[in-house]
């Protein structure tokens, strides 16, 4: 399936191990004061989060679709509550983040969010990258479950026409998922969200595997083995 972008892994934790994550996450969150439906750099704020995204659980997923090398670059959380009930159009995700800018071919538009430099890579780069998906709550149309056009991916970055052209031509899937499940997905893949209908919480960590290191002297942020 991931032939297509994506695919779902159902079960891959149970109840009491979402609900532990859940907590932890909480506790980050009014750690930092924060209240909105996203945080950033969680693999530093939460070491659970951490040691999951470097575990055999979800390691031999992403690697048999990157092999054994893989390991994960960042983690962010996405939530919607009544407070947070965002939404995003078609979009890739085509941003990476590293140690710090450093200058050198194919990488463009360095940024800083949350302190940490994001710059948009080769397309290469994103072409041996991943993200697992990892539902904390049951997720569907009605709160704003994940949607996607499958097989986008395969003609690289797109620019403003060739996404017109897939959300018109591609018929949308609706990634709705259990608590437990994970959804991988390439990051080129076109996807959306939309504001919940019913809003309550979707909490979501959104890990991202690379496949080994960047060129020409660019460094990820989190980098293997850390």
């Amino acid at each position: 399936m991931l032939d297509h972008g994506y695919t779902m892994i159902p079960d891959v934790l149970d109840a009491d191990e979402c609900q532990n994550l859940t907590a932890a996450i909480a506790a980050a969150v009014a750690g930092s004061g924060g209240s909105s439906g996203n945080l950033r750099n969680l693999m530093h704020a939460v070491p659970a989060v951490r040691d999951l995204a470097r575990s055999d659980r979800l390691l031999q997923h992403v690697a048999a679709f990157l092999g054994r090398g893989a390991f994960p670059v960042r983690a962010l959380l996405f939530d919607k509550t009544p407070a947070a009930n965002w939404s995003l159009g078609w979009h890739q995700d085509l941003a990476i983040a590293v140690k710090e800018r450093h200058d050198a071919p194919g990488f463009s538009g360095w940024s800083v969010k949350a302190g940490v430099t994001h710059v948009l890579p080769p397309t290469a780069v994103l072409e041996q990258m991943l993200a697992a998906r990892l539902h904390l709550d049951d997720c569907d149309a009605s709160n704003g479950a994940l949607r996607v056009l499958p097989g986008s991916h395969r003609e690289g970055r797109l620019e403003d026409a060739a996404v017109t052209r897939w959300s018109t031509a591609v018929s949308a899937v609706t990634c709705a998922a259990r608590r437990g499940d994970v959804l991988l997905l390439r990051p080129l893949l076109l996807h959306s969200s939309a504001q919940a209908a019913t809003p309550r919480h979707r909490r979501v960590i959104h890990i991202e595997y690379a496949a080994g290191p960047l060129p020409d002297g660019v460094e990820w942020f989190e980098p293997p083995g850390l």
